[in-house]
């Protein structure tokens, strides 16, 4: 894949006023990894005018490389977001600069989507009533809607001190998969984007067996959620709308083996409980494994890989919000009370990749 650059000169020219003989103009900036998938890019640059380019990775004060073709080859070590800056200089020792960010991803570290559970399209004693395999090429429209932005004005920072502004672009379906992914990039004065989407006035649910096949990023500072809101929270707020949240992972070294369910509802003020499921070996990063709950008028249980690690019983009277429709939530959040900020050793992008997601409901 080859990405391409033009920059608009940083003085402006018009026919009266021409560019000047030893000033560069025109700046144009190529990027292709060769072979596609891995760290080794080919960066070109070319501008009329100019005899000296320069590179640098990550606006380091010094250039990694000058020369006069333009032409730059870099290897990266590690995948990540950088920012490319290439400047080409003319003779009157003005310059051209264009800052291109750049992410690296390695195929090797791909995990394949059939490494893992996998849990069937039917269960004895159930109806499957609602079902997204993300198949095709775009996310459907008639089940998900995207939430953007960073929580502000009125719940900045989405009520958790995130840190991450919420893009549409941040998520997309390919080969049957849906991804959403964190990135380390200004935005709408935050310095990381990611994405939320929500089922939210096109699809909710009372009660069934809910699987949802996925594989979770890692690194501090990253939060992947698969959770489920009331229907009733534009009208009672939340915690009284109640809160069924089907997996919680906080990244971080020696966290990411561990995933937590949780219920959130509201008795003379918010109240929580539920319980955390740790892996015999590896990390959740590793393959891909179902999260499900079984909720019916009765009781909420939790599982990973059809084990069983969670119940709550809802019947008390206090948590009437858990009898009444709920809509689903999926989004990987950056920072936040609970996983504290990302650090050096954070690697980005980061990605929680779904494979699909079912309801399952008692016939």
């Amino acid at each position: 894949m080859i990405l391409l650059y033009t920059l608009v000169m940083f003085f402006a020219c018009t026919d009266e006023e021409p560019v000047p003989s030893g000033d560069p103009s025109n700046l144009v900036v190529e990027i292709s990894f060769e072979p596609e998938g891995s760290g080794h890019a080919i960066i070109v640059a070319s501008a009329e005018n100019a005899i000296e380019y320069q590179l640098r990775i990550d606006s380091d004060q010094d250039p990694v490389e000058t020369n006069t073709s333009g032409v730059f080859e870099y290897t990266f070590l590690q995948p990540g977001t950088y920012d490319i800056d290439v400047r080409a200089y003319g003779a009157s020792g003005r310059y051209l600069r264009q800052v291109i960010p750049l992410t690296v991803v390695f195929d090797e570290n791909e995990v394949p989507v059939d490494l893992g559970y996998v849990t069937p399209l039917e269960y004895e004693g159930y109806d499957l009533v609602w079902h997204d395999e993300f198949d095709g090429s775009n996310i459907n429209q008639d089940y998900w809607v995207f939430e953007i932005g960073d929580g502000c004005p009125h719940l900045c920072g989405w009520g958790n001190n995130e840190l991450q502004y919420y893009r549409q672009q941040n998520a997309w379906v390919e080969g049957g998969v849906l991804t959403i992914e964190a990135r380390r990039e200004s935005f709408g004065s935050r310095q990381y984007t990611s994405a939320r989407m929500k089922t939210q006035g096109k699809e909710s649910f009372m009660y069934g067996r809910i699987d949802i096949r996925v594989l979770l990023p890692k690194g501090q500072g990253i939060w992947p959620a698969l959770w489920m809101l009331g229907n009733d929270i534009t009208t009672v707020g939340w915690p009284r709308c109640g809160e069924i949240d089907i997996m919680e992972m906080i990244g971080g070294s020696g966290r990411e083996n561990r995933v937590h369910g949780t219920l959130h509802w509201f008795n003379n003020g918010h109240v929580s409980a539920g319980g955390s499921y740790t892996l015999p070996a590896g990390t959740f990063a590793d393959e891909y494994h179902v999260f499900t709950i079984i909720w019916d008028d009765t009781t909420i249980k939790w599982f990973v890989n059809d084990i069983q690690f969670h119940e709550i019983l809802i019947t008390p009277t206090h948590m009437t919000e858990f009898h009444q429709e709920f809509f689903f939530i999926f989004n990987v959040a950056v920072g936040g009370n609970w996983p504290g900020s990302p650090d050096a050793t954070t690697i980005f992008p980061q990605q929680m990749r779904v494979d699909y997601v079912r309801v399952f409901q008692k016939n």
